[in-house]
């Protein structure tokens, strides 16, 4: 017998809620969309454009006050909210997804970490890029010895945006917990954390470079990890030229990819989940290539196939967490040693110094 779907309220519905986490809540088996909390006329509109049967909400409150009727909450709203929505969540006794980063320090993504089990809740980070296609390929190359012994990763989440958007996540209010650091950052972070362990040594550069900026738009990050492996990683807004996703060296070979995961993309020109046959494919064009002492770029070294993105394959692990039927795909705790490192990041860049952790 199937079970009955677990009910989602979702807080948010700016660009990740409406393009990331609705959308692969409603193509979860076992999840249903029930309520959307926005207190936009706009994004209200929206919501019930795109979702018929879902109920409104122009506060979280509402949604706390009928916790009853719900099985899951997700966090999507700015970051100076995401502390307080899941602690009122976690009281209201419901588990919660909260988007990256879960908070502005890691100790507070460890009170929060502390009250999910003291409550027997599960709290759970969407990180969706460990479920990016190039990311899934170098672990299944890691994983077959494919590099040998990895010595160092270099791993690039570049744009090329001259122009400030504004909004909070371009704010220089440390309230907003703002700028690349702590938005591409906690991906590429997160990503060299899973890959290769802790980190002993943390050293970092930040530059606010576009005019009318208020805060990092062009950020450097080194890694020294306690395997040896040294990671370099590059967010940007300011890339004219993008480089390689990631240029990865070992003892046996490199592997080298270019362009990001398409998933972000279908998702924001409206395709969904289940709804393709080739959902998280690329072009083959696009595939990394592998190799010894040649250039990629003359068409050097082996085409490696990407494997096929899978952000859904987060949300099912969740649904399965709640149920007691699998791991938390994603801990807080895990956030948490990330924020440890980018927490480094931001105090090495201040004092232009290598912080020990």
């Amino acid at each position: 017998m199937t079970a009955t779907p677990l009910r989602v309220g979702l807080i948010g519905y700016g660009l990740a809620g409406s393009v990331f986490h609705a959308p692969l809540i409603a193509a979860t088996e076992g999840l249903a969309l029930d309520t959307v909390v926005t207190s936009h006329p706009e994004r209200q509109q929206q919501a019930r454009a795109e979702f018929p049967d879902v109920r409104l909400a122009a506060g979280a409150e509402e949604l706390f006050d009928r916790a009853d009727d719900l099985d899951l909450v997700v966090v999507a709203s700015p970051n100076k909210t995401h502390v307080p929505l899941a602690t009122a969540a976690l009281k209201a006794g419901l588990p919660v997804v909260v988007d990256k980063p879960v908070a502005g320090t890691a100790a507070e993504a460890r009170e929060l970490a502390a009250l999910a089990e003291e409550r027997g809740l599960l709290l759970s980070v969407f990180q969706n890029r460990r479920w990016d296609n190039d990311f899934l390929t170098l672990r299944r190359l890691l994983a077959d010895g494919e590099l040998g012994d990895a010595w160092r990763f270099e791993s690039r989440f570049e744009r090329w945006r001259p122009q400030p958007k504004g909004g909070w996540r371009e704010s220089g209010d440390p309230a907003e917990i703002g700028g690349l650091l702590y938005d591409l950052g906690s991906h590429v972070v997160d990503q060299a954390l899973v890959l290769f362990g802790p980190v002993t040594e943390v050293y970092a550069e930040t530059d606010v470079r576009r005019p009318g900026a208020e805060t990092d738009d062009d950020t450097f990050i080194a890694l020294t990890h306690a395997s040896g492996v040294r990671s370099h990683l590059y967010v940007s807004a300011t890339a004219a030229q993008l480089g390689p996703r990631f240029r990865v060296l070992g003892s046996r070979a490199g592997y080298v990819k270019y362009g990001l995961d398409p998933q972000e993309a279908a998702l924001r020109e409206g395709s969904r989940p289940g709804t393709v046959a080739d959902w998280g494919a690329e072009d083959e064009s696009l595939w990394g290539r592998i190799g010894s002492g040649e250039s990629p770029l003359s068409g050097g070294g082996t085409p490696v196939p990407t494997l096929a993105g899978d952000y859904p394959a987060y949300y099912a692990a969740v649904a399965a967490a709640v149920r007691g039927a699998g791991p938390n795909p994603v801990s807080a705790l895990e956030a948490a040693a990330a924020l440890d490192v980018l927490e480094a990041a931001r105090r090495s860049a201040r004092d232009k110094v290598t912080v020990t952790l």
